[in-house]
């Protein structure tokens, strides 16, 4: 179902964008992607810093708005902390030579141009405006409500620091993945009766045995994951093929990720190749994921890196920046990379999803039309 908001002049419009981004955003331009008088959705970009290429800049930033379908017009919203320059000839607002590069090469492929705003720290108003005047921001009106998005006050960085947890549930995971580790690596069978194991790590270890299964459950719990149960995902991310048919999984739906599980032991086993449709999924292709599983698996995700002992948590934080890229939340995909790097450089997995973020990649079903419409 279509939820329609209306705009009836330059200030309504600009309420709606918060709304449509689902934050409100700083340092930034957004681009809306028209089809008549609706718009679905909006994409922000970072402001261009003085040693970007102005050209390599826009051409980036209007393919982007290109590749949603059926786009026929767009509107750009400027938000900066730069001030507006008052001058004998009037107001200059401020990246005015960036907006117009996007307009004109949004001219030249034929798109319309459906509004043009400057936010600042003393104002609003239109670069399409021969002679703008800066508007108090006071006067445009509160963003309105929508399904699933409770507060937009906050920036595109907010809710990116993982959620505090406490020294002791630290530790009691640290303990549980060493002695899931050890169970795992000597297991009662090889003979040693001396040997005693935590009940606690052989049930996490026979968990291991149904990984699809321990991936859907573990969506259950998805805040207060148990210290066993998160050792065991901590194992599994640790291993490439393991994180790849959870990461699937999550993205698609529990048969998906038994085939995924197959492939990758078919795959280790005797080099038969991953089925194209498995692949895609995790290059960002197919059919759209359902947006509530893949933050259901993020906020999973997001509290077992909070618990990870140091040296696994380059794993989870990289299996949260691919989650977080998948729902085209770039900005928080960079920064657990960042994090994830800054503890391993050589992972390279990690390495790999920050290339394709600064190369301004995004999945292909962000680019699809969703359910908000102004």
């Amino acid at each position: 179902m279509n939820t329609v908001l209306r705009a009836a002049d330059s200030a309504d419009f600009l309420a709606l964008v918060p709304a449509l981004a689902g934050f409100t955003p700083h340092q930034s331009i957004v681009l809306l992607p028209f089809q008549k008088t609706r718009a679905h959705g909006a994409m922000r970009i970072d402001l261009p810093h003085d040693e970007v290429e102005l050209d390599d800049f826009v051409g980036t930033a209007i393919g982007l708005v290109s590749r949603v379908p059926d786009t026929d017009a767009i509107a750009v919203v400027v938000y900066t902390d730069e001030p507006a320059q008052h001058t004998p000839d009037g107001v200059v607002l401020p990246r005015s030579i960036v907006v117009d590069e996007l307009l004109a090469l949004a001219a030249d492929l034929g798109l319309g141009i459906v509004e043009a705003l400057c936010v600042t720290a003393d104002g609003w108003s239109s670069y399409l405006d021969d002679d703008p005047v800066l508007l108090p921001t006071t006067e445009v009106p509160d963003a309105p409500p929508l399904p699933g998005i409770s507060d937009v006050s906050g920036d595109q960085a907010a809710g990116v620091e993982l959620p505090r947890v406490d020294l002791a549930e630290k530790e009691r995971v640290g303990r549980a993945l060493h002695e899931l580790s050890d169970v795992i690596a000597h297991p009662a069978s090889s003979g040693d009766e001396t040997r005693r194991e935590n009940p606690q790590a052989l049930a996490a270890a026979m968990l291991l045995e149904d990984l699809p299964l321990l991936f859907e459950d573990l969506l259950d719990t998805p805040e207060n994951p148990q210290p066993f149960a998160t050792a065991a995902l901590l194992w599994c991310f640790d291993r490439p093929r393991f994180r790849d048919v959870a990461l699937v999984q999550w993205a698609t739906d529990i048969s998906m990720g038994l085939r995924a599980l197959e492939a990758q032991l078919a795959f280790a086993d005797a080099g038969v190749a991953v089925p194209a449709d498995i692949g895609e999924v995790f290059v960002g292709r197919g059919a759209r994921p359902d947006p509530d599983r893949l933050r259901l698996a993020l906020t999973l995700v997001r509290n077992v890196a909070a618990r990870a002992p140091r040296a696994s948590r380059p794993a989870a934080l990289t299996a949260a920046a691919w989650l977080s890229w998948a729902l085209g939340r770039s900005t928080h995909a960079a920064h657990y990379l960042t994090q994830a790097l800054e503890i391993d450089p050589a992972h390279s997995m990690a390495s790999l999803l920050h290339s394709m973020i600064d190369a301004a990649l995004l999945p292909e079903w962000v680019f699809r039309r969703g359910e908000v419409t102004p």
